[in-house]
């Protein structure tokens, strides 16, 4: 199929190429690639942009000895082609398949498994000061995006790093973009630096024409260098990397080899800190991609000629829903802020922007400082939404109990990609939010069963004096009629849609639907079986679960969520404080474990909280009580 890519099985193959072959190579992993994602979806953008980098590095490191470090890792995907992962490379994020990110169980030249920005440079340092202390001398290199660089941890690692001086070696990957364009002062400053490229070719330029001579030009050339590093600072600026007491190489071609080879053996040599800063192009070999980087960041299948992304069906993402009806909200309250951290496209926050640019703020990768800007607006007297994916909103857990909940502020947190979530794997799991939040004190926790619910939701949040989060799934709706005027929710009232007298079940969020379905075709059974929309997760509907208790023997719930901490530990909690009650509590989720990756229609089956699951459980719930009720009949 590929020329010069079917025999790559390992780096010491790829050495072994001249540039001639090279180039070839690149070209054929990036067809690889479009061929691949377009099919599984995937990373694409960032991964086109990294190919010549990836081949750079694993030519000029003799890794796995040499460590190789990613940050996030968006643009692995050369890198398991080329580390003996080309044949499976078509399971990509699928289910069973090979990771998008690096992972440590699939090859020894994964280092460090990522998924979050900005963890890297913490992670390379601990590395170098663990090799220093065994006498070692590999090479330890750490390849972060520009983007990574406004997360706080980041910056801290920096820091450090400056503070220590030990020989570690930071490749930026500077693309001028996270998932979307990056925002912020460092950004600024990164393409200022970006700007000192005609001083680089330059300086090489006139370091050819005097070497040529005769007699004085070596000695000429060896006389700059001395007065290189005072003039540096005038010439380029790359000060404030100098300042920290790392040494700045660059700005340099990210997409041509031999110039990054010549610079990474050169920068080999260095014994403190050096950062290389290296320019690439998000999307680089396919126009689409190029041309809207940002939507092929996390890309869905995709037609390869038109680039058009495959349809679902025509009801509209829960994402989108969330920044439609908050722009609706916005027109009538000009106390309405809408915050995100790099997120734009994927929190449907791009089109608030568009509407109300004053009105909108993108904190960049610090989920951090997102959450305490919020406290800042609220103390202010506005009204701050901030839209989070679930498995980010993590990062600012010190936030949401030190300041939001102790200042009991009224903030929305929209929490998208909340349970689980497709392709993306272990580190982007959107399960762990319910039993997070479940504990802080005084947060109203609401999840949509639809898309309509989602809306009236939003506007009973905004109404309410205290923290609220709305957890929602990265997937369509359900085709429910949307309006433009909506009704408030009693904070904490539960909806009942369906009667039954053999059980009942309590789902949440986008477990109702599949649980309405599993009681209609249980009812064909002849199973009555009821069913509690749990719409509020906290506060609970006290006067409900009363209800239910006197009516039923049992209840069983179901979260897109971990069992432990969750819903289903909140009602049997009650029940167990309760003395009085004596109704049973059966509860379906995600048990202490690291969920695979996988599509959600595969993990929600795998772990029995889709219709069929539900079914199953009811059975056996119903066959449990019969075989005890014949146990306690008298002989």
């Amino acid at each position: 199929m590929y020329e010069i890519l079917d025999k790559i099985n390992n780096p010491e193959d790829v050495r072994k190429l001249d540039y001639n072959k090279l180039k070839k190579l690149a070209e054929e992993i990036r067809a690889e690639i479009i061929n691949v994602v377009s099919k599984t979806g995937g990373h694409l953008s960032s991964n086109l942009g990294s190919v010549e980098l990836t081949l750079a590095l694993h030519r000029s490191f003799n890794t796995p000895e040499d460590k190789l470090l990613w940050d996030v890792g968006h643009q692995i995907y050369p890198h398991k082609l080329i580390t003996g992962r080309r044949e499976l490379f078509h399971t990509i994020r699928q289910y069973k398949g090979i990771s998008g990110f690096p992972n440590r169980d699939e090859s020894k030249y994964d280092v460090l498994n990522t998924g979050h920005a900005s963890t890297a440079l913490s992670a390379a340092l601990g590395m170098v000061v663990a090799r220093d202390q065994k006498g070692e001398k590999h090479h330890i290199v750490a390849v972060v995006g520009d983007g990574s660089l406004t997360g706080g941890v980041a910056l801290e690692a920096l820091n450090q790093i400056g503070h220590h001086k030990r020989r570690i070696i930071i490749v930026l990957n500077d693309n001028k973009m996270s998932i979307s364009p990056n925002v912020g002062a460092i950004s600024k400053y990164l393409d200022y630096l970006q700007s000192g490229q005609f001083y680089v070719k330059t300086k090489e330029k006139i370091r050819t024409v005097v070497e040529l001579i005769p007699a004085v030009g070596k000695k000429m050339v060896e006389l700059a260098h001395e007065v290189e590093d005072k003039l540096k600072k005038l010439m380029v600026p790359g000060s404030f990397f100098e300042e920290l007491g790392i040494r700045y190489v660059g700005p340099i071609n990210g997409h041509d080899v031999k110039e990054m080879e010549e610079v990474f053996e050169k920068v080999k040599k260095c014994t403190r800190p050096v950062l290389v800063h290296v320019v690439t192009e998000k999307g680089k070999g396919y126009k689409p991609a190029e041309e809207k980087a940002n939507w092929f960041h996390s890309s869905a299948p995709f037609d390869i000629k038109t680039g058009k992304f495959k349809k679902k069906n025509g009801a509209p993402s829960y994402s989108a829903v969330f920044s439609e009806t908050l722009i609706e909200l916005a027109k009538k309250d000009d106390k309405i802020i809408a915050i995100t951290a790099a997120m734009p496209e994927g929190t449907g926050l791009i089109k608030f922007k568009e509407t109300f640019p004053e009105r909108y703020f993108d904190v960049g990768i610090a989920e951090q400082h997102g959450v305490e800007f919020a406290v800042g607006l609220a103390l202010g007297g506005l009204k701050p939404v901030i839209a989070l994916y679930s498995t980010f909103l993590q990062r600012a857990y010190d936030q949401i109990i030190h300041d939001v909940s102790l200042m009991d502020l009224p903030i929305v947190i929209g929490i998208d990609r909340a349970g689980a979530v497709s392709g993306d794997g272990p580190t982007h799991q959107g399960i762990y939010d319910i039993a997070y939040l479940n504990i802080v004190p005084n947060f109203i926790m609401m999840a949509p069963k639809d898309e309509r619910e989602l809306q009236n939701m939003l506007y009973a949040a905004l109404k309410s004096e205290h923290p609220v989060t709305i957890r929602y799934p990265r997937a369509q709706g359900f085709g429910v009629p949307l309006k433009n005027e909506f009704e408030e929710i009693p904070i904490g009232k539960w909806e009942y849609l369906k009667e039954g007298k053999d059980g009942i079940i309590f789902a949440v969020g986008n477990r109702v639907y599949p649980a309405m379905e599993a009681a209609l075709e249980l009812k064909e059974e002849g199973i009555e079986i009821g069913v509690m929309n749990c719409r509020f997760i906290k506060p609970m509907d006290e006067e409900v679960l009363e209800k239910v208790a006197k009516k039923y023997k049992w209840i069983l719930t179901v979260e897109d969520g971990v069992l432990k901490g969750g819903f289903g530990t909140s009602v049997d909690l009650y029940f167990r404080e309760k003395k009085n009650f004596k109704i049973k509590i059966y509860s379906l989720g995600y048990p202490e474990e690291i969920l695979p990756q996988g599509d959600t229609k595969t993990i929600h089956k795998l772990y029995g909280i889709d219709k069929h699951g539900i079914i199953k459980k009811v059975k056996e719930i119903k066959s449990r009580k019969r075989k005890l009720a014949d146990f306690l009949k008298p002989s």
